[in-house]
This record gives structure tokens, sequence and C-alpha cells, in this order.
């Protein structure tokens, strides 16, 4: 299987080299570890300090100060049919890179849907745009990796006709069942009787709300790319991961973690000036020959 390798980019003054690096890490992990194991995807997730250092054949995830209009954020395609993906700096900027990580991962040009039963009653089947970080996309329902913030993503049983016991909907375990939202997020279709797009969305009040945006009657881009300009997904991520709780934890356990491998670097350089200064030996041999 080939492995998808992408690159962490940032073109802001406000992230430096060590925390560019730390969210690459957590991202990779979170990849590997979790990512792989649900959905079988395979891929790669290394730090850039600029773009000119981004090799040949990976996808870029760009974080910037300013991206423009809120529609540019998101996942596009550039003239070559390749994915790349524009982040909106904030303090929660992790959790905005794993959201974007993990739906170029699922479905690169944004265009992927499946078949289903609306979540409207009174519709029939309709047809999924799969995007896998949005309906828990909201921070509160998000974890930590290596003590950085990253994003909840469904699992394929999100699109299961009926709910199961004993079935995970998303990685965390946060949704009840199929074709459901959790507050802060929501879920796009296409409904071939009326050709209109529709959502389910859950952004204030006690209930999720249904929202009719009409005929998409012209794209330059991905179907994802329309539908996430018209909701200014990144924007409303940027705005509400550092009022979440788990963003405070985060950054308390970030604290924790630094104080952690700074005493094991500090173990590693006494080892190291050990090993030079010929105070500790791999090991003691008797008889035999040195080299001549």
């Amino acid at each position: 299987m080939l492995a998808t390798q992408l690159a962490l980019v940032s073109e802001t003054e406000r992230i430096t080299s060590s925390q560019l690096n730390r969210v690459a890490a957590a991202l990779q992990k979170q990849a590997i570890r979790d990512f792989r194991a649900v959905w079988d995807i395979t891929a790669t997730v290394d730090g850039f300090e600029k773009l000119e250092d981004v090799p040949v054949g990976y996808w870029p995830i760009i974080v910037r100060d300013d991206i423009g209009t809120p529609g540019a954020a998101g996942i596009h395609i550039d003239k070559d049919g390749q994915p790349f993906s524009l982040v909106q700096y904030s303090d929660s900027w992790s959790l905005t890179a794993s959201h974007e990580m993990l739906e170029m991962l699922a479905d690169p040009w944004g265009n992927r849907l499946v078949a289903g039963q609306s979540p409207k009653p009174d519709q029939g089947r309709v047809e999924f745009l799969v995007e896998v970080a949005d309906p828990p996309e909201d921070a509160q329902f998000g974890y930590t990796v290596n003590g950085i913030l990253v994003s909840d993503f469904l699992t394929p049983h999100f699109y299961d006709p009926v709910a199961t016991a004993g079935v995970r909907y998303s990685f965390c375990g946060h949704l009840p069942g199929p074709r459901q939202i959790l507050v802060g997020g929501y879920l796009s279709w296409h409904d071939p009787v009326s050709d209109h797009w529709w959502q389910q969305t859950w952004f204030g009040g006690d209930a999720p709300r249904f929202r009719d945006l009409g005929k998409l009657t012209a794209r330059t881009g991905s179907l994802r790319s329309a539908i996430d300009a018209r909701t200014q997904t990144a924007q409303r991520m940027a705005d509400s991961g550092p009022r979440s709780d788990n963003f405070a934890t985060a950054r308390a356990l970030t604290a924790n973690i630094a104080e952690t491998t700074s005493a094991r670097a500090n173990a590693w350089r006494e080892q190291v000036e050990k090993l030079r200064s010929g105070k500790i030996a791999e090991g003691t041999w008797a008889g035999g020959q040195n080299e001549d």
C-alpha cells in the first residue's frame, strides 16, 4: 500500500520551529496509531520551515496568519490536481490542522459521496458528503496526542443504516449513532429529488437544525471546498477552539510534558558526556586481540 505523505508548513512567525515539529509529531502519531487503525490509510506527516523545503510528492498543510476570505480555508486542489490545505492560525491551530489532515486522508479530492437515509424525516435516501471531522468537530470533543489538541473523527460505521450496541461512530466515542451530529458540528448531503444540498447543523441552541443550501449551480473546486466555504468551518474552529475546556487542559498538559521531556533531555546529555569522558564503557573484555 502506498503511503500518503503530508507536509506541515508554517508561513506565520507566530509558530516556532519547535512548535511546528511538536505538532507534526502529534499529527503523525494520530495518523499512524489512530486513523490508520480505523480507516486503513497509511500516512506520514513531516514539518518543514518553508514551502521551498517540501519535497515533490508531498501534500502541504499550510498555516498562515491571514488566508484572506473565510472560504479560502480548508482543502483545495492545485493546478496539477493535487490536494493542499490552508489553515487559519489561532491559539488552537493544531486542532484545525488535525481536522484538515484527517479529511485530506479520508477523501483527498473532496467529492466522495455515500448513500444513506436522510436525517430529515420527509426525505428518503440521500448522498452524504464524506467529511470525517465535521459532525464531531468542536474542540470539546477533541483529544490530546503528546499533549497537543487534535480533532475527533468519524469511523466508517457512521454511515451504517442502523445503530448497533457496542459500535463506535467516532474515534472518541462521543456520537450516539450513525448520521448524527454533536454540538458545534454539522453534516452535509445532496437530495437527488430536489437537487438541493442540505445540512444539519448545531451551531447554537438546544437541538440541531436543518438548513437548505439550495442548488449548487457552479463550482471551481471540490464539493467539500464549496460546502466548507459556505459553512466557514475553519474560521469557526479558529474562533471557538481557544475557549474550550479541552484547549485549557491541553495547555496545562503541554507544560507538564515540557518538564518531563526536559528532564529526559538532561539525562541523555549526562549519558553522552559520560561516554565522551570515558567514565562509562559499553563492555569489559578479557583476552582477544585489538585492531592493528
